[in-house]
């Protein structure tokens, strides 16, 4: 079974988003997205203040066994980007929710963090996929 931290919030498409308490949020792929990927080779990361959509493409994700996109939770302006995954992108399968982030974003104000999935509804998500 997947790690799931209960601290985070997670989307369907296997994304989490760690609530910074600050007015901004942590965002990267699950242990279950990257272990599903197999070993990543590149990541493309947003650019730094860009204007997320939730919903959207905010990163691409590169295996040696396929590309996937990464959809921002969130909508706001990227703030940070993990620039240690330029070099070391296999980060993302070592440690997802701890070296291997993928951007730091400051919240519009429309944004409804309630809308995710906690880590239960998540784990329950992992298990019926898995059937």
């Amino acid at each position: 079974m997947s790690n799931v931290p209960t601290q985070l919030k997670y989307l369907q498409s296997h994304e989490w988003l760690r609530d910074e308490g600050d007015g901004s949020v942590t965002i990267g792929i699950t242990d279950h997205a990257q272990a599903l990927l197999g070993d990543l080779v590149f990541v493309e990361l947003p650019e730094l203040g860009n204007k997320l959509q939730a919903g959207h493409e905010c990163a691409v994700v590169e295996s040696v066994k396929s590309a996937s996109d990464v959809y921002s939770p969130v909508s706001g302006e990227v703030i940070a980007i993990n620039e240690l995954l330029v070099d070391a992108p296999e980060t993302v399968n070592t440690d997802p929710y701890g070296a291997g982030w993928l951007c730091r974003v400051r919240l519009s104000a429309d944004n409804d963090l309630a809308g995710l999935l906690d880590a239960t509804s998540y784990t329950a998500l992992l298990a019926e996929e898995s059937h």
